[in-house]
């Protein structure tokens, strides 16, 4: 029952990460490196930093929380891995809300589970490491599936229609830039697994458990906004458009800054579910080391679903669709793998 609650726990965060695309495209008058930066502040400072409040325990010495091991770590691989969420955006633009997410998101599981296993000394090759290998190619198989519904609509749709669909699709550079999202993504995986002492010293202060990781979250969206916004600004600067914040009437100001935060809290959603999420799921160990996997194949899954409601997938073929489902179905069919064998 604990199993259950904790996927169904991933799976709302999930759904908010999946849905935090939506509230962007009624941002209006902003350039893409505007409401992007807006958004980021909310999704990697605001709603992160007031987890962070909610898990200290009163009287919570914070300093020797970050001082426990872990903190500089988890900073750096949020830098590495707000390459990834910067390119992940561009990704969205480039493909829309279903392939890109799909390619991104499915590379991000596969690296993002792997690699703290390797680095934790896991044989991936027998036992329980080879249920989470076999469970990773599963996911992969079903995102190539995807990835192969996505080139038979772009082969299928007109150039017109393209542009209809998503207004800067462009497939290969989106491919490229949705695969070097999702390698650099991974590291967010590895900079919790880095961040570990503090979860632990944290417990050791009187912490919930429940709540326990939701600083190490902070440390790594913060250097992922780093990051980003060292980009943002430098495009706003290079394109002049850091105007745009202000130059708007006090009604469409309003309205970016409530839907960016919108976003932000959408997106921040999945990491606060996965933390919660997790505590549930130490019965299974394996469950446990596939809870990042799993996560990344419910956005997967829930973008999709958002790419069919916003028509991202209006005039394919019934085959092109055909393939999506089945693609969609291997990677429910993977979630649920590892608690089968």
């Amino acid at each position: 029952m604990e199993v259950l609650i904790g996927l169904l726990i991933i799976a709302i965060g999930s759904f908010g990460q999946s849905s935090s695309y939506v509230p962007i495209k009624k941002v209006k008058s902003w350039s893409w490196e505007s409401f992007w930066l807006v958004q980021g502040i909310f999704a990697w400072i605001v709603f992160p930093a007031a987890g962070m409040v909610v898990a200290l325990p009163q009287g919570a010495d914070l300093g020797s929380l970050l001082g426990s091991g872990g903190a500089v770590m988890s900073v750096v691989y949020g830098v590495l891995w707000g390459i990834g969420g910067l390119t992940f955006g561009l990704s969205m633009r480039y493909l829309g809300v279903a392939l890109g997410q799909s390619v991104s998101l499915g590379t991000c599981s596969a690296f993002g589970t792997l690699f703290p296993a390797l680095f934790a000394g896991t044989d991936l090759l027998s036992g329980s490491g080879l249920i989470l290998l076999i469970g990773v190619m599963i996911t992969l198989a079903g995102i190539a599936v995807i990835g192969y519904a996505g080139t038979l609509r772009s082969r299928n749709m007109s150039e017109e229609e393209k542009q209809k669909a998503i207004k800067d699709f462009a497939l290969t550079k989106g491919l490229l830039v949705a695969l070097l999202a999702g390698v650099m993504s991974a590291c967010f995986a590895l900079g919790l697994d880095a961040g570990s002492p503090i979860k632990n010293a944290l417990v050791a202060q009187g912490a919930t458990p429940l709540f326990a990781g939701l600083p190490v979250i902070f440390l790594v969206t913060l250097g992922g906004f780093l990051t980003n916004a060292a980009y943002c600004i430098f495009q706003n600067i290079k394109n002049k458009t850091g105007k745009e914040y202000f130059s708007v009437d006090s009604s469409t100001l309003l309205n970016n800054v409530l839907f960016c935060a919108l976003a932000g809290l959408l997106w921040y959603s999945q990491f606060f579910g996965l933390e919660l999420g997790k505590t549930f799921l130490v019965s299974s160990p394996i469950l446990l080391a596939f809870s990042w996997s799993i996560l990344m194949s419910l956005n997967v899954v829930f973008s999709n679903v958002w790419g069919i409601l916003l028509k991202e997938w209006k005039g394919c073929s019934r085959g092109t669709i055909s393939v999506l489902l089945l693609g969609l179905l291997i990677l429910v069919f993977s979630i649920f793998f590892p608690s089968i064998v």
